[in-house]
Formats: C-alpha cells, sequence, structure tokens
C-alpha cells in the first residue's frame, strides 16, 4: 500500500489582524505548517506528502520549512488554486502514479495525531472513504434571520476534522464529478458523497483543533505546553 498526503496551506487570507499568513505564525518555536508537516514525516505508513502553497510562499516553504525541519517526505511543493477544493486538485494531479491512498489534510491542523492518521488510512484501506470527526457536544439551532427556525438532533451532528481518506480512484472519480458539474463542496467528502460512494467516520480528537483566529491559536500553545508537560 503506497500512501500519499496532500496538504492544503495555500489560503491567503489573514484573520489574527498581523501580516502573516495563518498557516506561517509561530506556534511555539515554529510555524504552525511545519508542527503539521512534521506530524506526517514522523508517521511511517505516509510515504509522500505533497504541501500545497501561496504562489508567493512556495520558495519560503522550501527552504524556511521543509528544508530547515528536515520534511525529507515532501517530494513537492505546489502552487495553490483560487479556492481550497481547487489546491487540493492542483496536489491531486500531482500524485505519484502508484498510489493507493490518499490522505488531506489541513495544514493548521497541527495537533493530529500519528494513531488517528494510521486509523484512517486502514478503515480507507478497507472501505474507501472516510473521515476524522467528533460528536457535537452542543445543542445546534438552525437559524435565519436572527430567528431559530430548527432545533437539530445533536445525537445524528458530528463535527468535521481532517484527516479525510480516500481510495485513490475514489477521490479521482469524486473530483472529475465535481469538474464536470462546476460543482464546490466545503470538503473532499462532500464530493465523494455527491457521487453516491458511502463515507465512513473515524473518531478524532477535542485537540485536532484548526488554527484561523487569534484565540484558538492560544489555545494551540496551551495544546503544545499540556503535551510538553505530558
Amino acid at each position: 500500500m503506497f500512501v500519499s498526503a496532500i496538504i492544503p496551506a495555500a489560503g491567503s487570507g489573514i484573520r489574527m489582524g498581523g501580516k502573516v499568513q495563518k498557516q506561517f505564525l509561530e506556534l511555539a518555536d515554529k510555524p504552525i505548517l511545519a508542527h503539521t508537516l512534521l506530524r506526517f514525516q514522523k508517521t511511517d505508513l505516509i510515504n509522500n506528502i505533497y504541501l500545497v502553497a501561496p504562489k508567493d510562499a512556495l520558495e519560503y516553504c522550501k527552504t524556511d520549512i521543509v528544508k530547515k525541519y528536515k520534511i525529507t517526505k515532501v517530494v513537492e511543493v505546489i502552487e495553490g488554486g483560487k479556492e481550497r477544493q481547487d489546491s487540493v486538485y492542483n496536489g491531486l494531479v500531482r500524485i505519484e502514479p502508484k498510489t493507493d491512498i490518499i490522505v488531506v489534510h489541513d495544514g493548521v491542523r497541527p495537533f493530529i495525531t500519528e494513531e488517528i492518521i494510521k486509523e484512517s488510512i486502514a478503515e480507507a484501506d478497507k472501505h474507501g472513504a472516510v473521515i476524522v470527526a467528533i460528536p457535537e457536544k452542543d445543542t445546534v439551532k438552525e437559524v435565519s434571520d436572527g430567528l431559530i427556525v430548527n432545533t437539530l438532533n445533536r445525537k445524528l451532528l458530528w463535527r468535521t476534522q481532517t484527516p479525510q481518506v480516500f481510495k485513490r480512484d475514489v477521490l479521482e472519480k469524486a473530483f472529475k464529478k465535481a469538474i464536470d458539474d462546476k460543482y464546490y463542496g466545503t470538503d473532499e467528502s462532500s464530493l465523494v458523497e455527491r457521487i453516491g460512494f458511502p463515507v465512513r467516520v473515524v473518531k478524532g480528537s477535542d485537540f485536532n483543533i484548526k488554527i484561523t483566529t487569534s484565540e484558538e491559536l492560544i489555545l494551540g500553545n496551551a495544546i503544545l505546553n499540556y503535551h510538553y508537560v505530558k
């Protein structure tokens, strides 16, 4: 089984009031993106990593992240697209031909564990399509124009994380259908769902946060300190 990971980190938005793109902000002593890539570097089931980055940060990623932190599994740093889906597709078309399983993981989710990565790969190998998610703990309301329309059944709701893992042919078929239909989904699994392929769920972790705000950066430092203590 040959496993390739696509790490989309091509977002150009700056949501924390500074001048540095969120994926390059420092968490403890290194960029958030470096923490994420090192998780995949250390996971023995991962063969190749394809990093998708902003056009103006390709060289920075190559020298100040990949080379500096010795992330040898990164075989290519690829220019991102207009939307996340475009960026993942840019990685997909560059994937090593012998790839069996494709893992897609947000560049700003630095606390994914090797155990969850390995479990999601094993489940995808068995079933073809898997996402990592956690059960919703809060009551969720459907709201329109500031008014509650419906109270959703919390027992049926899960909050999606990454990685999302697929057999190569499944993901390629889903992307082809989306391109043909000019359809954009919010994640890779939504594309796979559209072609009628069942997607299984692997339980994630509350620590597997996506760092996009200053508050989440504070949480990220707290999580990192907790792990250092443990």
